[in-house]
């Protein structure tokens, strides 16, 4: 006598991948938070790995970074001895931007944007959306793998497949345009 299979429920199947959908919008808007606009943003420096006695920290860990003027970004370090390791690891970032030291604490001065640099701008905005959805794609195409071999072996019937499918895409469809709205936002950004 045969065995019977284990029936799939392709629900389960998409509920699974959409923790990977989640990490696709957040790796954008991480990777978003970091691209600087006309504004000062502390996300734009608050994860620089500084080296200290050695050891490597985000500068966030290091002391307190405030948006005291819409160009202008202030750290604080808790500790005199952080300021050098500070200076270096901005400097390295090559962010574009001038910093200068005052009583220990650190100013870094943004400047206006250039055309040629909302440009470049742009295209890193592009870069990541793309990345975002090269991510959406591929958890589709595996949660879809799932759901195909569990028709192919009997476990889903064909009916629940093209089910699977249909709610499948409307959910990949749902994120992309999370990601184009994000997107969408940081350009406007960028632009004024």
């Amino acid at each position: 006598m045969e065995e019977k299979k284990e029936k799939i429920d392709y629900r389960k199947v998409i509920e699974k991948i959409k923790p990977e959908f989640e990490a696709a919008i957040e790796f954008l808007k991480r990777e978003l938070s970091k691209i600087r606009t006309s504004r000062a943003n502390p996300a734009l420096i608050e994860d620089l790995q500084v080296e200290i006695f050695g050891k490597k920290f985000l500068l966030k860990q290091l002391g307190t970074i405030s948006v005291p003027q819409a160009r202008q970004i202030l750290i604080e370090p808790w500790d005199a001895s952080y300021v050098e390791g500070i200076l270096k690891a901005i400097e390295k970032a090559d962010l574009g931007v001038s910093a200068t030291v005052d009583q220990n604490k650190i100013k870094i001065h943004l400047p206006p944007m250039t055309e040629e640099f909302k440009q470049n701008l742009l295209r890193l905005v592009s870069q990541k959306k793309e990345r975002a959805k090269k991510m959406i794609r591929e958890a589709r195409e595996r949660a879809w793998r799932e759901i195909k071999e569990g028709f192919l072996e009997g476990r889903l019937s064909e009916d629940e497949k093209y089910k699977g499918k249909d709610k499948l895409q409307d959910l990949v469809e749902d994120y992309n345009e999370r990601i184009e709205e994000m997107v969408e936002r940081k350009i406007k950004e960028i632009q004024t």
